[in-house]
Parts: structure tokens; C-alpha cells; sequence
């Protein structure tokens, strides 16, 4: 799916997809977290990170104190100067990156502290995550940024 139509795409099924989400949490099917799963992996099959990285061009990770000082160790900084270069608080009161893309990402979609990236990033898109049923909102949004994410949901709705 091209990234362009990806965001319009997911703005015009957020309604459907709230709806189903907000009945998911509801019902909390026992073998969401398995079908997740399983659709996770075989979207990951057909789609390659490397060839998108709309994630990290677009977004921040959110940065905890254990990130902060392993990114900085590897960087040989002060978590200090780290934070003064590179983050900044944000509206939840989380430490994100100053600017998109992030400026770890280099020119090949490759990720230069891959080793030591944030949680968030090691995380992401979070549909292989355990209680699934708990991360539906961050779901929604990741819909329109993750094209596995949307796909992921889409097939989701079939079942």
C-alpha cells in the first residue's frame, strides 16, 4: 500500500474501525491476542520495514529514563546533554524527539542505534503484544502511519 493513500485510507475507516474496537473491548475475545498474532505474523511476511519506516520519519517513540541513559552511554554523552540535543517533553509529559524524521534514521531506513533504541521502537507497532485488547486506541492511530497495522486490522474485521 502506498504511504500517500495509507493515512486517507485509515482517516475514512476510523469511524468503523472505533466502533469495532470500542465492541472488542467490550467483549474481550479470549483468542484476540492468538489472532493478532498470527496476523501480525503474516503481514510482517509480505511487508519490510526497511522499504517504509513511516514510523520513524513520522513519529516519536516515547523515551523513558532506562533509554535515555542507554542511548546516551552508547552515544557518549551525558544523559543531560542528550536530552538538551535531542528531546523535549510533550503534552503527556513524555520525553519524545525534538523533530521527525529521527535523526537516528539514516538515508537507508536503517536505524543507527538499532542495539539500543528506545522500548517503543523495540515494541512497535505493538500488535504482537500481549492483553492486545489494551492498546486498541494506539492501534487506531497506528492505522494510518503502519501499513502492517492497517492491514493487520483490516483482515481483523474479517474474522
Amino acid at each position: 500500500m502506498e504511504l500517500d493513500s495509507l493515512k486517507d485510507k485509515a482517516k475514512t475507516l476510523e469511524q468503523t474501525n472505533k466502533k469495532f474496537f470500542d465492541k472488542l473491548k467490550r467483549s474481550k475475545p479470549k483468542n484476540l491476542d492468538d489472532t493478532v498474532h498470527q496476523l501480525h505474523d503474516e503481514a510482517f511476511e509480505k511487508i519490510d520495514c526497511l522499504t517504509c519506516a513511516n514510523c520513524c520519519k513520522t513519529t516519536s517513540p516515547i523515551f523513558y529514563e532506562r533509554d535515555i541513559d542507554r542511548i546516551s552511554k552508547r552515544l557518549r554523552m551525558r544523559p543531560s546533554n542528550f536530552i538538551q540535543k535531542y528531546l523535549h517533553i510533550d503534552e503527556d509529559k513524555d520525553y519524545v524527539l525534538n523533530i521527525a524524521p529521527c535523526p537516528f534514521l539514516d538515508s537507508e531506513n536503517y536505524c543507527l542505534i538499532y542495539e539500543d533504541r528506545p522500548l517503543a521502537c523495540r515494541e512497535y507497532p505493538h500488535t504482537n503484544r500481549k492483553r492486545f485488547h489494551q492498546l486498541l486506541d494506539l492501534t487506531l492511530k497506528n492505522t494510518a502511519i503502519c501499513p502492517a497495522v492497517f492491514e493487520i486490522v483490516e483482515k481483523l474485521k474479517k474474522k
